[in-house]
């Protein structure tokens, strides 16, 4: 049952989706208003009807859903990397990962949300607007419980320890490789996502002086085609998610 405050997602006949709270206000819409106090007491999966008599859907929010709505301000980690990221490392429930470059914190919520309550995100950042922003976010998706971010520059060094993973959105991941070392538990994964090849080739350099320590790297390239589908044809669509970054991985021996 769906309770004042609970965070619910609108879906119009159109299929456009309206993330709100669960309040005693009214939400306008080019289809009319929606009066949020009767969403209370309903279930997810029930419908409300606007005052102008359109259909809308309640769903629960899922992740996809935070991200889409979230806040941007600099260039986010799409899902299609955040996705392999979690999926080559093996990140897991319960896992303490230590993150740099925050931006507006679409990684930290794809993160957070895999991690769970039982995990814990460290997450550097040097700017304060960017770090103000991304936590608007992480509140927006539930993620306070989980989710810390530090107003300090990674190069400078990692305060934790034992950490299971290490993931790097930065101009110069070299730069944290020697903090790593130490941060790093055995088994953990070295993660930097660079959007340059000079980037990935300076990384390979620096971690190629540890090769005693990490075990080779591996780069890999994430491109997405979605597929046009009608029912006397399918063909790829002519627009393609294709280059974002690199994802560069080395595992700690």
């Amino acid at each position: 049952m769906i309770r004042e405050g609970d965070k619910i997602i609108l879906v119009d006949p159109r299929g456009k989706r309206y993330l709100v709270t669960a309040t005693p206000k009214d939400f306008h819409t080019d289809l009319g208003i929606i009066k949020l106090g009767d969403v209370i007491g309903k279930n997810f999966g029930d419908s409300i009807k606007s005052h102008k008599g359109h259909v809308f859907k309640i769903l629960k929010p899922r992740i996809v859903d935070y991200l889409d709505k979230m806040k941007r301000g600099p260039q986010i980690v799409h899902p299609k990397d955040a996705a392999l990221i979690v999926a080559y490392a093996g990140i897991s429930p319960g896992d303490f990962i230590v993150e740099a470059g925050v931006g507006s914190g679409a990684l930290t919520l794809f993160l957070a949300n895999i991690v769970g309550p039982q995990g814990k995100i460290v997450s550097y950042e040097i700017r304060e607007d960017f770090a103000k922003l991304a936590w608007e976010n992480i509140k927006l998706a539930g993620f306070e419980d989980r989710v810390t971010i530090k107003l300090k520059n990674i190069y400078d060094g990692i305060d934790e320890e034992n950490v299971d993973h290490i993931v790097l959105d930065l101009p110069q991941p070299e730069r944290v490789v020697e903090h790593a070392i130490k941060a790093l538990k055995p088994g953990g994964f070295f993660i930097a996502y660079t959007p340059c090849a000079n980037q990935v080739m300076r990384l390979h350099d620096k971690l190629a002086e540890f090769r005693d320590t990490f075990m080779r790297p591996r780069t890999i390239e994430v491109i997405v085609f979605d597929q046009e589908v009608k029912k006397e044809c399918m063909r790829p669509k002519t627009t393609v998610l294709a280059h974002t970054g690199y994802i560069t991985f080395a595992r700690k021996l």
